[in-house]
């Protein structure tokens, strides 16, 4: 296990220590998978084929890569840490492509404009850093369109979160925003131990595919994730008071719950997809949605 490495400096009357460092591994939030009976569940999960170009996010030391280009088309593993990327080239193979960035700042469209061929079928994959995946999960949604499937290991908080019914208390936008465009399912727990170094908390597989058509047509997405951040904004509260507080005039919160049949004393999480799509699209119509979190 990687830790902390104490570092000192020697003068010649008195030594001083230097403050202790934080090595790379842990800088970047990497738990390397160890289990191998839990790699391959992930790939049986992934089912990669020929007809796949398989972008995968954190390499790490190749663990999930090398299996994935045995099977696939074309992988594009994706690695920040430098100290790794020699000995992934070492073993590389002809299909695959090992691209030392920062997921956060490439995008998934020019790489697949790049790689595409015909017919092929694009899964982005990965041990998702637990100090990023939530930020690396709004740039999924952001670049839905070029993704047809997505396999993540995930902190289990965020798995329960993605996957959360109405009435739950891990219910949240993330929730109704990705299972609008993508029918998500949570596979299975693993445990830390399974990771070196052992994170603090489980781990949970979660398969993300893309349908065919999103259950509701938005027109403006940006917006209906802003209406979402605001009617969650205080999870206690009702969703016309949270609309209320965020802005919006009493008496077109009014009219939607009204001509909607939505209980005044609803809270945010109680409410399904579609009411909070039917809510979203009422005031769209009827009056002026404006970034009203500043």
């Amino acid at each position: 296990m990687m830790g902390i490495t104490p570092q000192w400096n020697r003068s010649p009357t008195l030594p001083t220590r230097r403050p202790m460092k934080h090595s790379k591994t842990k800088a970047l939030g990497q738990h390397f998978l160890r289990d191998r009976s839990v790699l391959q569940r992930i790939l049986k999960v992934v089912s990669p084929d020929k007809e796949d170009l398989i972008i995968e996010i954190g390499a790490g030391k190749g663990v999930l890569t090398f299996p994935l280009a045995a099977a696939a088309d074309r992988v594009i593993a994706v690695e920040r840490d430098t100290s790794l990327i020699s000995e992934l080239k070492a073993k590389g193979r002809t299909n695959l492509r090992i691209l030392e960035a920062d997921v956060l700042t490439i995008r998934f469209t020019d790489i697949v404009t790049s790689e595409m061929k015909p017919r092929r079928k694009v899964k982005v994959v990965g041990n998702l850093p637990y100090v990023i995946s939530s930020q690396i999960l709004i740039k999924i949604l952001e670049e839905k369109e070029v993704v047809d499937r997505c396999v993540f290991l995930l902190q289990k908080e965020v798995a329960e979160r993605i996957t959360a019914q109405p009435g739950t208390k891990s219910y949240s936008p993330l929730s109704i925003r990705f299972q609008n465009a993508f029918k998500v399912q949570l596979c299975f727990i693993v445990k830390p131990e399974s990771f070196s170094p052992p994170p603090k908390v489980k781990s949970a597989l979660v398969s993300f595919a893309k349908r065919d058509q999103p259950l509701h047509l938005l027109s403006d997405e940006p917006s209906f994730s802003q209406f979402l951040k605001l009617a969650f904004r205080h999870r206690r509260k009702t969703l016309f008071n949270n609309l209320l507080m965020a802005g919006y005039p009493r008496d077109l919160l009014e009219t939607t719950i009204r001509e909607l049949r939505i209980d005044q004393n609803a809270r945010p999480e109680q409410l399904s997809l579609t009411d909070h799509v039917s809510v979203f699209n009422f005031v769209m119509e009827n009056g002026i949605i404006e970034d009203r979190e500043s």
